[in-house]
């Protein structure tokens, strides 16, 4: 089981930290180790004092697939979800100073976060979804994925060129505008809709 990351398919995040807007979807992995695990409350690591919260749509692999066609891409997903994508936002500037991956400020353990999952029949629109993160109570970030630059399909046909989809990879789809800090003792809470989806402790 593998994560599959798309950085930059919202405009008001590209624009929020400056980023060019990309020409073709911006693609990085996390380890399975990544996850945090169910009830647990995530831990800020001792290399970073700029970690930033993501929300993202999630999307689950329901079978493998390689060279897979947009209008076939439905076929390879029966859920979707709602996670975070943690982010060393200091240390990622480091490494992009250098010209270095980005792996250690985004895929260190604990810096993904996996939410309940839903059917996707239950949404009249995959590409009409609102989804929310709550911090303390108040709304943080909140998007559409009407807004996406590359729709869901659109991202499965794209990296199913580069990477054999298995079942049970999971794909986020890219955050909103809205990132920031997290601290000790912050709560953060993530809905699809009206729909609770995950709650997570920042310690």
């Amino acid at each position: 089981m593998k994560i599959i990351c798309i950085g930059r398919n919202y405009t008001e995040h590209i624009e929020e930290l400056e980023n060019e807007k990309p020409e073709e979807p911006v693609v990085f992995l996390k380890p399975d180790t990544a996850i945090l695990l169910k009830r647990q409350p995530f831990f800020i690591p001792d290399f970073s004092e700029d970690v930033h919260h993501e929300v993202e749509v999630l999307v689950k692999i329901n079978r493998i697939g390689k060279y897979i066609d947009k209008k076939f891409a439905h076929k390879y997903y029966d859920e979707i979800g709602l996670g975070i994508d943690f982010t060393a936002r200091d240390l990622q500037a480091k490494l992009k100073a250098k010209g270095l991956p980005w792996e250690k400020a985004k895929s260190f353990d604990g810096a993904a976060v996996v939410g309940q999952w839903i059917s996707k029949n239950e949404f009249e629109n995959i590409n009409d979804i609102t989804f929310s993160l709550k911090k303390n109570n108040t709304i943080v970030q909140k998007g559409n994925t009407s807004h996406m630059l590359w729709k869901i399909d659109e991202l499965i046909e794209y990296i199913s060129k580069y990477f054999t989809l298995k079942i049970g990879d999971i794909i986020f789809t890219g955050t909103p505008a809205g990132v920031g800090k997290v601290q000790a003792n912050d709560k953060l809470v993530g809905f699809i809709e009206e729909r609770q989806l995950f709650s997570i402790t920042v310690k």
